[in-house]
């Protein structure tokens, strides 16, 4: 195994990354980190402390490429288009992988218990963020003419079908549904051509 200075740190939060994916925060050990980044346990204690500080770490990453992929999307001109993008990209995050992964979020949202305040901030941090950006791009006069009700309405019902979806994929597994769920919500957000 290789020591931790010796390591490429995205490429062993990128590896992390991947088995609290397919584990969970609650079923992943130290262990199992050490095993997936061929980081020696000792070295990931010294270096982060716990499981938490790496699941923190790499997800604040994840986050980041994430929310740069939304805020690209919600720039489209056209309002429709940005929204259908938005979703596209949503959706593609979720069903990516083989099995598909599902929502990175959502899982760890229901693994959270009051031991995990710093895992807690991280999520309500992307989940802000997320709100924060869809709130830019619906926040304009012209936009907000198009909406069948207000902004801040809408950003709420728009992060509330993230997460849905989220539980929808890991319950159906039909990518084709989500695209039509996330059609559906941006008919109803829009007035006038459907």
């Amino acid at each position: 195994m290789a020591r931790l200075r010796e390591f490429d740190e995205e490429d062993a939060f990128s590896k992390a990354l991947d088995v609290f994916w397919h584990k969970g925060l609650r079923g992943t050990t130290m262990l199992d980190l050490a095993s997936a980044t061929g980081i020696q346990r000792g070295s990931l204690y010294n270096a982060y402390g716990d499981k938490e500080e790496v699941f923190v770490r790499a997800f604040q990453r994840y986050a980041g490429r994430f929310l740069a992929d939304v805020q690209k999307a919600l720039s489209k001109p056209d309002l429709r288009t940005a929204l259908t993008a938005f979703f596209d990209v949503s959706v593609r995050t979720i069903t990516a992988g083989s099995p598909s992964r599902g929502c990175l979020s959502t899982r760890t949202a229901f693994d959270l218990d009051e031991a995990s305040p710093r895992v807690a901030e991280s999520l309500k941090a992307m989940l802000d963020t997320l709100g924060q950006l869809l709130m830019s791009a619906l926040d304009t006069r012209e936009r907000r003419a198009q909406l069948t009700m207000p902004p801040e309405q809408a950003v709420r019902l728009i992060v509330a079908t993230t997460r849905g979806i989220g539980v929808l994929e890991r319950v159906y597994g039909d990518r084709k549904s989500l695209k039509l769920t996330t059609a559906a919500l941006v008919n109803a957000l829009l007035k006038g051509r459907k």
